[in-house]
């Protein structure tokens, strides 16, 4: 999916701009209660990786949670990519926030919330039910049901959502893949820090680009 905005997107014009269609209604706490809980900007923003560290091919996966190119990798490519090439020791896969919209950011953040294993089951549950949130009348009143899921209480989860400094440090990563690698669309990959790919995969296709790689 293309860039919605410039690359030289600022990221207080992303939030500004993206502000008004996340309010959560009824839902959102007063501004003074949302910030009064704390979050670990460091925990939240650390790398998500599946795999073996020693792993011959690591891939790094920039993505967008609305993306409906992502979406579709992960539900056709992505699993046999898991059985086939993470779990048996070939690849290891990060998966790193490039959010296209602020619907998109909200919901990257809330997966973020989780360590290593609850983010990847809450990302691909995501990914995989896309349409229905995305879609849904009150998109985040939809995230939150999808949280609770996985015990993120409405309050977290509204404290999260109006927590300032928690949503520029993801834009911030997304900047980072333009800044490092010019990512300008999504899904985007990056192999051993070497080769940058863009667009949707195949299982086939996929393996072909890590063919470079002994893969």
């Amino acid at each position: 999916m293309p860039l919605l905005n410039k690359n030289t997107i600022q990221r207080r014009h992303f939030l500004q701009a993206s502000s008004a269609a996340m309010v959560l209604g009824p839902t959102v706490l007063a501004p003074s209660i949302a910030q009064a809980e704390e979050f670990n900007i460091e925990a939240i923003t650390a790398p998500r990786r599946l795999g073996d560290d020693n792993a011959p091919a690591k891939v790094v996966e920039f993505y967008s949670m609305t993306c409906s190119h992502c979406g579709s990798f992960h539900r056709q490519a992505f699993p046999e990519i898991k059985e086939k090439l993470i779990n048996t020791g070939k690849v290891q896969f990060e998966m790193h926030p490039f959010p296209l919209d602020g619907l998109a950011l909200r919901a990257h953040v809330m997966c973020r919330l989780l360590p290593n294993k609850g983010f990847f089951a809450m990302a691909e549950l995501l990914l995989k039910e896309q349409s229905n949130w995305v879609r849904a009348a009150d998109p985040l009143k939809a995230l939150m049901a999808y949280g609770r899921q996985a015990g993120i209480s409405e309050e977290k989860f509204n404290a999260v959502m109006r927590n300032r400094p928690v949503l520029e440090a993801v834009v911030q990563m997304r900047q980072d893949a333009v800044d490092d690698w010019n990512v300008n669309s999504t899904p985007s990959f990056v192999i051993n820090n070497e080769k940058l790919i863009s667009g949707g995969r195949t299982y086939d296709e996929f393996v072909t680009e890590l063919n470079a790689f002994g893969i």
